[in-house]
């Protein structure tokens, strides 16, 4: 659960009652487009008001009318979904800002420039973003709004969603620490050799390489051997 202090109001009217819980101001509009998030993650706490500014608790009769539940993930999700939630101008702004740099990373991260396969600076991102004149949705998740933001970008930025496919060997005293931090991504191949080194083929985001790298080589003493087979 959430703060109290950081929280706002989600409110929703239904069967002639108004049903209102605290939430996050931000996570609650992931629970929209997202399923999968735990909705006591967004909550400050498990009451279901009729009026939640006087702290009136909604009756369980009428809570039981409306959804059919008393299940509270149950009756929270619905109102996040369905209901509005309170914002002040303020707090729209800064999630506007907030959903703008999430976009301009994710594109940073997961597209490359068609011509050269090179990852797109996010410098460059931003800036098309602005000639391009895109309207960042607040409201809606980064990865729904990425695609179509690359879309407007196209005319003006060559880019592309892609994903690179690398060969990595690692040798044998820094291959056990650089398995855990490439554990994480689609590993394709791996082959544990007879000297201890590890030979890894790893299936990730396109303009991450260069991150990729650089974590590689820190780890490494500059002695891991990388090679792009594809994109794709």
């Amino acid at each position: 659960m959430i703060s109290l202090d950081k929280a706002v109001i989600a409110r929703l009217v239904s069967h002639g009652h108004h049903f209102e819980i605290f939430v996050d101001p931000e996570t609650a509009w992931d629970v929209r487009d997202d399923d999968s998030i735990d909705v006591m993650e967004v909550v400050a706490s498990d009451d279901v008001y009729k009026d939640a500014s006087k702290a009136e608790k909604a009756s369980e009769e009428t809570i039981k009318e409306a959804f059919g539940t008393v299940a509270f993930t149950d009756i929270a999700k619905k109102i996040i979904k369905k209901g509005e939630i309170q914002l002040t101008t303020e707090q729209r702004h800064e999630m506007q800002k907030e959903k703008h740099k999430q976009i301009v990373n994710m594109i940073a991260r997961e597209s490359i420039d068609p011509r050269t396969k090179a990852p797109v600076p996010p410098n460059r991102i931003e800036k098309a973003m602005g000639e391009a004149k895109v309207h960042v949705d607040p409201f809606k998740s980064a990865k729904r709004q990425a695609e179509e933001v690359i879309k407007q970008l196209m005319p003006i930025l060559p880019i592309k969603m892609a994903r690179a496919r690398v060969e990595i060997h690692i040798p044998s005293q820094f291959a056990a620490k650089c398995y855990g931090y490439l554990h994480d991504f689609n590993r394709v191949r791996e082959e544990w050799l007879s000297d201890g080194s590890l030979r890894i083929v790893v299936e990730i985001p396109a303009g991450m390489q260069s991150d990729i790298y650089d974590y590689l080589n820190k780890q490494t003493h500059g002695s891991v051997e990388t090679k792009l087979l594809e994109t794709i």
